[in-house]
């Protein structure tokens, strides 16, 4: 039995090293705008500058993949970060639009056309009474229209674009930390798997072992058939749980796939085999944790922006109620060439202008300018008590996640001392059978408690490598160059 803890240790160094190549090597990773992703204004920018890559990702069979890999891959190929990518294009292209405004519209027209009118005229000077005359004309045109001041709408309304820009890319980083604690999720359930299955091929041998010595002593005239069909039924069911645990291992291959962004497939290797340390505590209190969290997390930075342009949105309303300066103009080339029916026209081409400096003021609309000041006074207060729903929100994961972590902690620590215990009872109660002082009974209940030891083992290290991720996940610590909420602790007793 001291052989399977050999390999329980080998097998927990895979799953460790999934855990210091996420927190640590994840964040050297160069995905979509990866270095720029300090600030939403820098996510905005980037998002609105570079373009994700095209086409389907084909992950190769034969390669091991480490976790950064994955996550690099997920934020270019997973449908989720692509969605929010192009979120954040059309809200950088949306504020480009608003300040269009503060510059003048040109716009060219040319003009070409025939004109025939009747125009009445005293008979003595025309002998019907009126005049038929013609007028084929040419006139190419330039036209220019600029607002000069509007008491600051079209600033309230840039002002509102800007703060939706940088709420984008604060969901950008959002999506990202998403997509990167799914990735880690997957990848970590995945370990985990393989890991149960990896305890449940032990389990199989020991089964095996208990069967063997129930059999020799048949053999040996010490034992009866009902201890030996006893055994045999134990190792068949230690089989089945094999085969239970080499489909979830399988699923988990699929699931993470996925949510990497490929076509879902059991067709995936991944790259566990480095040592690494160990969570073993906390460096943060709970009120750092959280302030962290408020500070840091950009689901609250994108509310608080929202904040900031739903304010701009009562500030545009509200300069409705003023007027509108303006400046128009038009100059063009006018070519003519005049005929009529009685006397003669003279033929021309000059250039014609016109200029005007406007004053527009909406006097009466029915409650319109109003209404319109209600809603985005209204919109103000409903961002206002999102922001208070969501930091709440935070609040309490970041609680979970820290009463989560805690409790992985003795969980973990628990399980190792189960373990100990466990693997010690059966070796003890083996080699009594053996000798004939203890019946098969206390055999296969010792094989018992070791099986499930060994889940619980599996269970607990899983449970706290997901609680440490899940904690840095909850403060928005994920893919930032910031200090680790936990402490780490290596195979070899360093810090």
């Amino acid at each position: 039995m001291r052989h399977w803890l050999i390999n329980g240790s080998a097998a927990s160094k895979v799953v460790l090293a999934a855990l210091a190549l996420f927190i640590l090597s994840a964040r050297e990773s160069r995905g979509q705008c990866a270095g720029n992703v300090s600030s939403p204004q820098a996510a905005s920018d980037c998002a609105g500058r570079e373009n994700p890559h095209e086409g389907t990702v084909v992950l190769d069979p034969a390669h091991p993949y480490a976790l950064a890999e994955l996550i690099e891959i997920a934020e270019h190929h997973n449908p989720n970060t692509r969605i929010v990518w192009e979120q954040a294009k059309q809200k950088a292209r949306e504020l480009g639009l608003a300040k269009s405004s503060y510059y003048p519209e040109l716009e060219g027209l040319a003009a070409f056309g025939d004109q025939r009118s009747v125009n009445p005229f005293p008979k003595p000077f025309a002998p019907r009474g009126y005049t038929m005359i013609e007028v084929p004309f040419v006139q190419p045109e330039v036209t220019l229209q600029y607002l000069v001041f509007d008491f600051g709408k079209r600033e309230a309304t840039v002002d509102s674009a800007r703060a939706e820009k940088f709420a984008a890319g604060a969901d950008f980083i959002q999506l990202n930390q998403a997509v990167a604690f799914r990735v880690a999720t997957a990848y970590y359930l995945l370990l985990t798997a393989q890991e149960r299955l990896q305890a449940t091929q032990e389990t199989l041998r020991t089964a095996q072992t208990t069967q063997d010595a129930a059999e020799s002593r048949l053999n040996n005239g010490l034992a009866t058939l009902p201890d030996v069909l006893n055994a045999r039924a134990e190792a068949a069911q230690a089989r089945f749980d094999e085969e239970s645990a080499d489909g979830d291992e399988k699923i988990a291959r699929v699931r993470l796939t996925e949510e990497v962004g490929a076509e879902p497939s059991p067709n995936i290797l991944i790259d566990g085999e480095k040592s690494a340390p160990l969570p073993e505590a906390l460096t943060m209190s709970i009120d750092a944790l959280i302030d962290r969290a408020v500070m840091g997390r950009p689901d609250l930075q994108a509310q608080a922006l929202r904040i900031r342009s739903a304010e701009a949105g009562v500030r545009s309303a509200r300069a409705e109620y003023k007027p509108r300066i303006f400046v128009s103009g038009s100059i063009a080339q006018t070519s003519v060439w005049p005929t009529a029916d009685f006397g003669q026209l003279g033929q021309a081409s000059e250039p014609t202008w016109s200029a005007t400096l406007g004053i527009q003021w909406r006097i009466f609309d029915g409650g319109a300018r109003k209404n319109e000041l209600l809603i985005a006074q209204s919109k103000q207060r409903q961002a206002v008590d999102e922001l208070t729903a969501k930091h709440d929100q935070a609040t309490r994961e970041v609680w979970t996640a820290y009463i989560g972590f805690r409790t992985a902690l003795r969980k973990h620590e628990a399980a190792v001392a189960l373990l100990k215990s466990a693997n010690e009872s059966y070796s003890a109660s083996l080699d009594a059978y053996k000798y004939g002082v203890k019946n098969l009974i206390d055999v296969v209940t010792a094989e018992k408690q070791l099986a499930l030891a060994r889940l619980s083992d599996v269970s607990a290290r899983s449970e706290l490598l997901l609680g440490a991720v899940n904690l840095e996940f909850a403060t928005g610590n994920l893919l930032r160059n910031q200090p680790l909420a936990t402490k780490l602790h290596s195979q070899s007793g360093e810090r």
